[in-house]
């Protein structure tokens, strides 16, 4: 039996991380509207999340600038543009995928960035290059995540090997990620016994970082929360790759810290949402990423399903259960 105050109590170790640049900006190759970021950052002040994830750092030999917006790259100079000297409680991060940044040069030492915390995102495969950029990033004085991703479809022994690898290592906080959103609540809480036996351990905080293919990104963060993760992602009005992410105002009107003010999110919604929608931008569930959900698949299906603007769903099924 879970115990009932993790849901119902004010815990002061709870984080918020809004992730809607991140994970947003992969639904329209980051190209958000002028001013876009610098309300979306004014917003999380006011709501009281703790922390706003700018977008990737990404290796600029390696992706053509000039076809991605800037939260692609993060370069420090634009997240200053937004944020100026940050005179506020919220913290900024930035993402770094293993095999496609240059972590050694490109992010420079904390006392030089506005960056505080680098998140290290890897699947299970790539544990020993992502040991090498959370040492990388912890030395130059960040605080430091490590994203496991695709977890559904890894082995246990390879998970329990991987959990040992980054527990020894610096990091602060290791995420579990349902990247698929093929995981349940009930999976979710024996995912997070598991993570909990290492983080114990080595003395690391846990991350939640959900998705909604199955409309259980909400639920199943909740159920983190409840298994004492203290880390939650959300996005603003679930926007993320796919099915989306968990939605920011469904998690500030969940969680009891006074501080969390779901009323600026409402407003953001209401101001720079609802017109990305009305311009074409495309995210959040239907059938065709229910059905990659359903059968533990990347999403890449549905994306190309719904960027085609098929309507046969019967096709897809088929096609994903390899079918003729």
């Amino acid at each position: 039996m879970k115990d009932i105050t993790k849901m119902m109590d004010y815990r002061p170790s709870i984080k918020v991380l809004d992730a809607t640049l991140r994970d947003g900006g992969l639904v329209n190759d980051f190209f958000f509207p002028e001013g876009f970021a610098k309300a979306l950052y004014e917003a999380n002040v006011k709501a009281g999340v703790d922390y706003m994830e700018f977008g990737y750092k990404a290796a600029k030999d390696m992706f053509d600038v000039s076809k991605f917006g800037p939260s692609k790259f993060c370069d420090d100079d634009y997240i200053r543009k937004v944020v100026g000297d940050n005179n506020t409680d919220l913290k900024i991060a930035i993402m770094a995928d293993v095999g496609r940044c240059n972590y050694k040069t490109d992010i420079l030492p904390k006392n030089e960035s506005p960056v505080d915390m680098v998140r290290v995102a890897t699947y299970l495969h790539q544990m020993p290059a992502a040991l090498d950029m959370i040492e990388d990033a912890h030395n130059k004085g960040y605080e430091t995540s490590c994203n496991i991703m695709a977890l559904s479809t890894g082995q246990e022994n390879d998970i329990k090997t991987a959990l040992e690898m980054v527990g020894k290592s610096p990091v602060d906080v290791i995420y579990i990620v349902d990247s698929y959103g093929s995981i349940y609540p009930e999976e979710m809480a024996r995912v997070c016994d598991l993570f909990r036996e290492y983080a114990d351990k080595y003395g690391k905080k846990l991350g939640i970082h959900a998705h909604d293919n199955q409309k259980l990104a909400f639920a199943n963060t909740i159920e983190c929360v409840g298994d004492g993760v203290d880390f939650l992602d959300a996005t603003y009005s679930c926007m993320g790759r796919g099915a989306g992410n968990c939605a920011m105002e469904l998690l500030l009107g969940f969680l009891k810290n006074p501080k969390y003010n779901v009323y600026p999110v409402v407003k953001f919604i209401e101001e720079n949402i609802v017109p990305l929608k009305k311009a074409g931008v495309v995210w959040g569930y239907d059938l065709q990423y229910l059905l990659t959900g359903l059968f533990n698949q990347h999403p890449r299906s549905a994306i190309a399903f719904t960027k085609d603007g098929r309507t046969d769903y019967t096709e897809l099924y088929k096609e994903i259960m390899g079918l003729d």
